[in-house]
């Protein structure tokens, strides 16, 4: 089928359909672009998404790889990342093989078909023009038949009249003449003029239009066959990388495939596994027989092994359970020591300040001993492996560079034209005095780590010794306190003494009751948070900013405010990130950012 036979008289409406053909491929265009857009949020949301839940370095989602599960999470996360990747190269592929080569492919075909339509419409005025000189010719030729059979008529007329002279009769003959020889000439010009026209009629519907729409023909149908080939690629693009995204979730699989529970659950007894031993009975007091003696209120229980009675305060220090445990430990130790060396009552508001005054500098600081001494057994044995292995590296790291400079040494005393071999005394003398301190470190690291492992004999630094008082009424050597010395769950040490001997223990126990049941700071003003801060250390809390929180004490002059955003949460943080707004009948009424 041909446009230039069968739509010979359809130019008008062949031009809107290609109008219409070249619309509907811009539309498609516009369809690919939007598409490729979407690929392109998607794959930022994807990774913004695999972005967030990334684990925060220096946190604590760090020590949670070690679960497979957590690290089935990190691979999905990665692989998510991957993921975004191939939806990025789908967008890439489209824009480039299909949005950039449409609209390029549009533009020359608007051109060309401009071009073919400017043809057919010079086509059409060339055979308007050639039917204008035949209708002009004709009505030419018309004219002059008219005029002439009018002459000839008056010839006739003048010629039958006697009254005429005749010189008239002449002059009309000659006239009737020239008016037959004029329509004679109009007559040729007609058939001239109808035979040219005729075979350019001939020319433009069977020759130049037929050529004209043929091209149209074949433009319209590459602009399909190119919208086709478009669409292919649109789903080839796709398939191309169906290969990679099913790696991707083949590797998600994978990971989640390698999640071992058992080995997880191996892994938080690892992390969590304190060492400690579970409290055992406790035993029956009989109030009905004289008491020959009080146990300390610092003991938790009775030594395993002996024979003695908890304390009255034994009931309610099932350690595992208590609020106490959360404290820090070395501060449970002052508090105990408070309570033993403060024989009075009077100084129990001196005992209670000096252990909020502990407290307050320990969450500041955010630290705790050395010695890791506030953690349970295994965590602390756990803690001081790690900290002595770390000390072992930095240890050959330094005899590694000792040896490097020690070469070096000798190749400039062999060599003096090679360097001067002074200059690395003073570096060899500084490497040799850090490895001194390294292994001094580590050395004292491994003694309380020989300490948790029982390789090496208990040894107790003089504040823990003197954890009670021993007062008996029998006579009591030093040593016998220290054999009946037990270890507290909670990392202080408890004294167990002799059925023989009786303790004498200060009246503390309103004290102890007020302590373990301290009631919150009151609130003396608000503040906002100008700024976001993150409390990582232990004793901060973590606030946003424009966050409206309590004040519950002002800033003492080292730069920390504390805080309260509920009943349970409470902490410092620094003065400069808050505007404090503090209530008239507080301390120092003012407003200071």
């Amino acid at each position: 089928m041909s446009w230039g036979t069968e739509l010979w008289d359809q130019f008008d409406n062949l031009e809107k359909h290609t109008q219409w053909g070249i619309d509907v491929l811009e539309k498609y265009i516009k369809f690919v672009k939007e598409r490729t857009e979407i690929e392109i949020n998607y794959a930022k949301q994807l990774r913004n998404l695999s972005k967030k839940y990334q684990p925060k370095k220096n946190s604590k989602e760090e020590d949670e790889n070690k679960y497979s599960s957590c690290r089935a999470f990190l691979s999905t996360l990665s692989e998510m990342n991957d993921y975004a990747g191939q939806h990025e190269v789908i967008s890439e592929n489209m824009t480039s093989q299909i949005t950039v080569e449409l609209a390029r492919y549009v533009q020359e075909l608007k051109q060309e078909r401009k071009a073919h339509f400017h043809d057919g419409r010079k086509a059409q005025q060339h055979i308007e023009t050639c039917w204008k000189q035949l209708e002009s010719s004709k009505r030419r030729f018309e004219r002059d038949c008219k005029e002439a059979d009018r002459a000839q008529q008056y010839f006739e007329k003048m010629d039958a009249d006697i009254n005429v002279t005749k010189a008239d009769v002449e002059k009309a003959r000659q006239q009737s003449q020239l008016r037959q020889q004029m329509a004679e000439e109009s007559k040729g010009e007609y058939s001239s003029a109808l035979q040219r026209f005729n075979q350019e009629q001939r020319d433009h519907y069977h020759t130049h239009i037929p050529s004209i729409f043929q091209k149209i023909q074949d433009m319209e149908e590459r602009r399909i066959v190119r919208l086709g080939e478009s669409m292919k690629t649109f789903a080839e693009v796709d398939r191309q990388v169906i290969p990679i995204i099913g790696k991707c979730l083949d590797e998600v699989t994978k990971a989640a495939e390698a999640i071992d529970q058992k080995k997880d659950s191996q892994c938080a007894v690892e992390a969590f596994k304190s060492g400690f031993e579970p409290p055992g009975d406790v035993e029956f007091e009989d109030f009905g027989q004289p008491l020959k003696r009080a146990s300390s209120e610092s003991s938790l229980a009775a030594q395993p092994g002996k024979e003695g009675k908890a304390g009255s305060k034994a009931k309610g220090k099932l350690w595992p359970f208590i609020k106490k445990n959360k404290q820090s430990q070395s501060l449970y130790f002052h508090k105990e020591l408070m309570k033993r060396t403060l024989g009075r009552p009077t100084y129990a508001v001196e005992a209670r300040a000096y252990v909020v005054s502990l407290r307050t500098l320990s969450l500041k600081l955010g630290g705790g001993p050395e010695d890791f001494s506030n953690l349970p057994p295994e965590q602390r044995r756990k803690k001081l492996q790690q900290k002595v292995d770390e000390l072992n590296k930095e240890i050959q790291k330094e005899v590694d560079q000792r040896e490097a400079l020690t070469k070096m040494k000798d190749v400039y005393i062999k060599n003096p034209q090679m360097g001067d071999a002074g200059s690395v005394e003073h570096k060899l003398a500084e490497l040799g005095q850090n490895l001194e301190r390294l292994r001094q470190e580590a050395q004292k690291f491994e003694g309380w780590l020989a300490e948790v492992e029982g390789r090496l004999p208990v040894k107790m630094e003089p504040a823990r010794r003197q954890s009670g008082v021993c007062e008996s009424q029998n006579t009591l050597t030093v040593n016998n306190c220290a054999q009946d010395r037990e270890s507290s769950p909670d990392g202080s040490y408890t004294e167990e003494p002799s059925q023989e001997s009786e303790v004498k223990v200060p009246a503390v126990s309103e004290f102890d009751d007020e302590f373990d049941d301290e009631e919150p700071l009151p609130t003396i003003g608000t503040c906002k948070a100008l700024y976001t801060f993150e409390g990582q250390n232990e004793g901060t809390i973590s606030v946003t900013e424009g966050e409206t929180l309590f004040v519950i004490e002002e800033d003492k002059g080292d730069g920390w405010t504390r805080i309260r955003r509920s009943e349970e949460e409470e902490g410092y943080v620094p003065t400069s990130y808050v505007e404090v707004y503090l209530e008239k009948n507080a301390k120092g009424a003012m407003t200071y950012i």
